[in-house]
Parts: structure tokens; sequence; C-alpha cells
């Protein structure tokens, strides 16, 4: 059932948590009663799946966008923390709560979920600046909130004072800075004396994340404070790793949803439906006062930072959304039980807040859908060469500069059925460029040397080195083959590239790199993608490269990493004499306005690029970009695609537009990264 339903639910356009929500129920004491939240199992699953999504929510937060406008940020949150909190305060007051519960009340109005990211992120409107201050109140307003979640409980439980209140924030500041700066030294040392051990890596983070939750629980803050913390902590040491991914690929299928259930078993469906009926006023007063809150935060930022209407609208749409820091502090506050056995967060409170939950995790990314795409696109050409210009002053990711060197291209050749295409690709850029190409053979490495299994692999290796040195010759281009003993064929092909001075290495590829195997103990392929310190191609070729002329090269922004791999593809197009077709995809409601903008971007993209081919543009407005790419792409020969994934702490699924199309395409494909992006 947890498997079925949040598919379901996504197709009725609603969140798949609310699938698992509702999975709870079902399984619960209002449903079938086959599982019981008193259960001690169901317990620790649900504390560590609140954990967990606590350490994803700050393990997602984009730092280095924070950094770019921490001053803007810091205004913006301030504003979206302190208006929804005097509102929930109010609120709260005016139906007859305590002063205490009411600034809990306040404090989970404070917070937001980025659900709506996905929406932007498609629109090519991330870097707009009121996006980027958006994304950066995030830290701010979840810091916030958790710490006011961890004084209202020490007031509930008696345990507070000034003098208290004044040891706690000690406590608290010291222990923050302990977290942040402690776990981020601990991380760096510990990654640079294991090296690139996966293994190794993941068992830190995860020792990261606990210890912290029971860090907090010692100087009596709720351990999700601690989890938050640790994942801000660790987050520029993970990067965009094989690791981050396998961490909240793990927390996303198993340990989140397990949290979300819990909160269904807790619900009581008799009493959740009495709260919307008898307690009717309540629940507006709150759903209201948030959306209202929210959207006088964002008016008065935008009005104070220069943005215009439609991003101040946008700002407010993003900041909507409650719940993951939201639906966690309540669930803490509800179980917070003080000695007379009152909680600090009523039944009643909690469904509200669930009901609060699903309304704006749909009413926010709706909105964000009505009001983004009116965002002009940023003039992401000028920013290109801006950035490029001034890498460092911009924190601006920089394309590698061209060497004086020979041009080399590296071909691992572990498949004999694929390596005739791969290294005739591998040769034609070769060629091009005037360059080489070095055919390398992998041995893997038992223990012991003089193993006769070790003796046989060589002889085949060298066989297969030597067919690929006559392929080169005949199709004119030196070939450098290159034999290496490892016992890990990633580490083998990236140290090749490096001590080779690669400048591109060619792959071939796996399905099984989209199995479920390969995402929690990753693949060749990712490992490469992530180790080299060159870009990486990894090709499915159906046919010979020499009959490559329709090139498809989809483009959704005009990045440092678009260049680099347009300049990937000329070299590729410029061997056959083949045309690239450029292909947008945006959502269905932007304007004619827009897209004629944009295809004007992209012809300035195309004469920096010193294009020497009139390549024809398509824009095509369509909310599925993957079922677009795949139904074009039949016409082609050879689609390009860049490796890139983006996860979301609001769902429970993975799926990515370039993860959809490698599943259904059937044409040839490459599928570039670089170690930049």
């Amino acid at each position: 059932m947890t498997l079925i339903l949040p598919p379901i639910f996504e197709r009725l356009k609603l969140p798949g948590l609310v699938g698992l929500l509702f999975a709870g129920i079902v399984l619960g004491k209002s449903g079938l009663g086959v599982l019981n939240e008193d259960s001690e199992s169901i317990k620790l699953f649900t504390d560590i799946g609140k954990i967990y999504l606590m350490f994803v929510a700050g393990l997602e937060i984009d730092m280095v966008d924070f950094r770019r406008t921490k001053n803007r940020s810091l205004l913006y949150g301030s504003l979206t923390f302190a208006v929804p909190l005097l509102t929930g305060l109010a609120v709260g007051l005016t139906f007859g709560y305590s002063f205490n519960a009411s600034v809990l009340l306040g404090s989970l109005f404070a917070s937001h979920t980025l659900l709506g990211y996905p929406i932007v992120q498609r629109l090519g409107i991330v870097r707009n600046q009121a996006v980027m201050v958006t994304i950066g109140a995030t830290i701010f307003t979840d810091i916030a909130a958790l710490l006011v979640l961890a004084i209202c409980i020490s007031i509930h439980s008696g345990s507070f004072s000034p003098t208290g209140l004044v040891v706690q924030l000690v406590a608290i500041a010291v222990y923050s800075a302990l977290v942040l700066i402690g776990f981020d030294w601990a991380g760096r040392e510990y990654f640079r004396r294991t090296g690139d051990e996966q293994s190794n890596q993941f068992l830190f983070v995860l020792l990261a994340v606990f210890l912290a939750s029971v860090g907090s629980e010692l100087i009596n803050v709720d351990k999700i404070v601690g989890a938050f913390l640790a994942g801000l902590a660790v987050n520029d040491v993970l990067g965009n790793s094989p690791v981050k991914e396998k961490v909240e690929f793990l927390g996303t299928t198993l340990f989140i949803p397990f949290f979300f259930i819990g909160i269904g078993l807790l619900l009581d469906l008799p009493a959740f439906l009495v709260t919307l009926t008898t307690l009717f006023p309540l629940v507006v007063a709150i759903v209201v006062g948030l959306i209202l809150s929210k959207g006088v935060a964002a008016i008065l930022a935008q009005w104070k930072l220069g943005y215009t209407w439609v991003e101040g609208l946008t700002m407010w749409s993003l900041s909507i959304p409650q719940v993951a820091a939201t639906l966690a502090a309540a669930v803490a506050g509800y179980q917070a039980v003080n000695a007379a056995g009152d909680r600090l967060v009523s039944e009643t409170v909690l469904n509200t807040i669930i009901v609060l939950m699903l309304i704006t995790s749909i009413v926010g990314p709706l909105m964000t859908a009505k009001f983004a795409p009116k965002i002009p696109i940023p003039n992401t050409l000028s920013s290109l060469t801006e950035d490029l210009d001034n890498p460092e002053e911009n924190g601006a990711v920089t394309l590698i500069p061209p060497k004086a060197s020979t041009f080399t291209v590296l071909v691992p050749t572990q498949n004999p059925q694929t390596l005739s295409y791969l290294l005739e690709v591998g040769a034609l850029i070769a060629r091009h460029e005037s360059g080489v190409v070095i055919p390398l053979a992998i041995a893997k490495a038992p223990v012991h040397m003089d193993d006769p299994g070790l003796t046989s692999r060589l002889a085949r290796n060298e066989l297969l080195l030597q067919q690929a040195t006559e392929l080169a010759t005949n199709l004119k281009v030196d070939a450098h083959p290159a034999l290496r003993i490892d016992d890990d064929v990633a580490r083998a092909i990236s140290h090749t590239a490096r001590e080779k001075n690669a400048d591109l290495i060619i792959m071939g590829w796996s399905q099984q790199t989209l199995g479920l195997r390969a995402k929690l103990f990753g693949s060749t392929i990712d490992s490469v993608f992530w180790s080299a310190h060159c870009p990486v191609a990894v090709m499915r070729l159906l046919s010979d490269p020499r009959s490559f002329h329709r090139i498809l090269f989809p483009i959704k922004n005009l990045t440092p990493q678009t260049l680099e791999l347009f300049q990937f593809t000329q070299r590729l197009a410029e061997t056959n004499g083949a045309i690239i077709t450029l292909l947008h995809v945006c959502p269905h409601n932007t304007s004619p306005q827009q897209v004629q903008a944009f295809k004007t971007e992209m012809e300035r993209f195309l004469n920096q690029c010193r294009a020497t081919a009139d390549y024809p543009i398509k824009v095509i407005c369509h909310d599925d970009a993957a079922k677009v790419l795949v139904r074009v792409s039949h016409t082609f020969d050879l689609v390009v695609l860049r490796s890139f994934r983006r996860r979301s702490v609001g769902g429970v699924a993975l799926g990515e537009v370039t993860d959809k199309i490698l599943r259904e395409i059937t044409s040839s494909f490459v599928l570039f990264g670089d170690p930049y992006a």
C-alpha cells in the first residue's frame, strides 16, 4: 500500500506524501488496525524518519546561492519569520491557547518547504535574485523556528527560568558552532584521509547526523534541531557527490516515508473530522493567517529590495508550503508532555497543522506555476560571460582553460561489444582536434600478483588493446594504448585520465545505472562522473557514428556547463558535417514574448560559440519535457543529454527528466557529465 498510494496521489496532482499519510490512516487505529502507533518499532522508525527528514532538509539547501545573497536572504528570512510568528501568536491567543503554545504555533507558521523549487528550476529562473533570496531565507526560517521550538518545550517541561533561558541560548549557540564548524572540518579531514571510499563517507554522514541528534538532546533541545544543523554542516563537504545521492535515496525511500506513515497512525479520524467541523473557524484562521502573513512578508521584502510585483508574488508562493520543518516540529510539540500530562501541541492543533500542510503543499506550487513563468528569464548569456570573466567574484563555475598540449581522448575497453563504436567516436574527435586516442584496458587485481587468473586477464586485455590500436590506425589517428591493473574500475579510469592529462573520457552506457542497486551502491559511471578531472561522455550507440547526421541538443538554461556540452557536440557534429538542432521545452503557459526572448538568447549563444553552420532552434511549450524529448528524438540519429539530478525533500520520488528520457529513449544518445557540474 505504501508503494502504491503515493504514485496514485501524484496522478491526482497531490503530493505523494499525502498518499503516505493516507496509508498510515488506513493501516492505523482509524482503519484496519494493522499497525499500532504505540509499538516500539513504529516509534523507532518514526523518530529516525523525523531526524532524517530534517537532516535532508539541511542537506538540500544550496549554500552557494545563500552566500551570494546572504544579506538579502537574512532580510527576507527575518520578515517571513517574524510576520507569520506574530500572526500565529495572535491566532493562538484569540482561540484561548496559552502564550507558550501560541508562540509555538507562530513558529510553525514561520518555516517553509521549497516544494516549488522544481518549477522555477524547470523555468530556468533559479538565478533570478528574488528566487535565490527565497531559497537562502529557508536557512534562517528553519533554524529560528527550531530554536523557538526548543525554548517552548523547555518552558512546557517546567525547567524554564530567566537564568535558564540565558544558559539555554548560550548552550545552543556553542552547540550550533560545534556542529556547523566542527563537523565541516571533521568531514573534510576524514574525506581527505580516506580518499574516495564511498562506504566510509556514507558511514561518516550517518554518524554525523545521529551524533548531532544525540548532542542536541544533551542540551535539552529536540533532536531535529541537531539533525538540521548536521545537514548544513556536511552540505559543503558532500557537494553533489554520489554519497549525497545515496544518503538522500535511503532517506526518501525508507526512513522519511515511515515518518509520514507514523503521522497517519497518530491521526484519530473521528477526532480529525470533529476538528474540521466543530473547530472550523480555527482551521480557517490558521490556514488563511499563514497564507496572508507570508504574503505580507513577501510584499515588504519586494518593496524593500526593489523587486517587481511578479517576483514578490513568486517569493510569496515559494514560502507558502509547510511540510518538512513544520510537521517535524508539530510532532515534536505533540510528543512533549509535562509532569501534569498536558501536551504542548494538542491533538486539535496537530490535526489543524496537517490540514495546513495538505492545503499549502497544493496551493503553493499552483501559485508558483502561475506567477513564476511571468518572470523574465535572466540574461543568461551576459551572466555567463560575466561569470567566466570573474569566476571568483561571482562564485561561478569555471570551464577548463584550453591547454597547449595535444588533445587526448581516453576510451576504456571493458566491453568488447561496444568498443568498436566508442573507439570510432573517440578517434573521430581526436582526429578533428589533431590529437590522440588512448585505449585503456583494465585488469581487475586479485590479492596476489602471481594469480593465474590475472595472467589470463592480462592476455585478454592485451588482445583488446591490439585490436583497438589497429582500428585507430585505420581511422588515421595516433593511438597510445594503456594497460592498468587495479581492483576498482572507476578509480583506474579517473587516475589514468589524470596521469595522461586527458581532455575527454568516452565510456559505454549500462542500463544497470538506472537500477535500484546502482542507486544504493553506485555504478562505475557515477563514480567516474564524480572523480574524473575532465568531461565524461557516456554513450549508447546503436549504429555507426559516421552515420550520425542529425543531432538533437536539448537546452534548458544557458550556463557554463551548457557551453562546455555544446563545444563537445560541435566537435562531434563537425566530424560528419552533422546538423545540430537546439530544442528548448518550456511550460505550456509561457508567453510568446518569453519564447521569442529565449530564441534570441540562443541565437546570441550560437554566435558566441562561433557555430560553423546555421543550426535550427525549436521551442516547444509543454509541461512534460521528458515526453516531448522522447517523442522528438525518434527523428534524430543522436541525442545529447547532460547528467544532472535534483531531489526534493518534500516528496518521495527521485524521478528526473533525464532519468525518464534514458528509460524510454530508443535512439542513440550521449550522457555528458563534467567535473564542474
